[in-house]
């Protein structure tokens, strides 16, 4: 069984977060670059098996599209190119980099540490990958 990867995609940034190779737990993985996704993802499926790759899609409360979702949209047919061999599915990110600050200050975060714009990227993956093994488990 492998892992299932899940991109928190940004026009700057990218928080990352992956599964146990059970599919049982969503950890934090990294935040990179937008612009080295790809080359990081040939990196890690090299040492890694990869079973399924989400994606958060940004709308809007009312459906519609944000200014970041063509962004998404190109990083999605981006990541179908380069591993065709591994399914891209899209999750709802509404609301995530919200919960992923609180969290932050749930799990006793020095404010320092929540105001690293990188910890919410992650934490905010790692959320979308939780919910997603939550809800396939219904």
């Amino acid at each position: 069984m492998g892992r299932i990867l899940c991109i928190d995609y940004g026009g700057k940034r990218t928080g990352i977060a992956v599964t146990d190779p059970l599919q049982i737990i969503a950890t934090p993985l990294t935040t990179i670059p937008s612009n080295t996704l790809i080359s990081f993802l040939k990196n890690y499926v090299a040492k890694e098996a990869v079973e399924l790759i989400l994606i958060g899609e940004p709308f809007n409360l009312d459906q519609t599209v944000t200014h970041a979702t063509p962004l998404v949209h190109k990083a999605i047919q981006n990541l179908k190119k380069n591993f065709p061999g591994i399914p891209i599915q899209t999750v709802d990110e509404q609301y995530t980099s919200k919960m992923a600050s609180k969290a932050m200050v749930e799990m006793g975060m020095k404010k320092k540490q929540r105001q690293v714009k990188e910890n919410v990227d992650q934490i905010a993956a790692a959320i979308m990958l939780q919910t997603y093994l939550q809800e396939r488990s219904m």
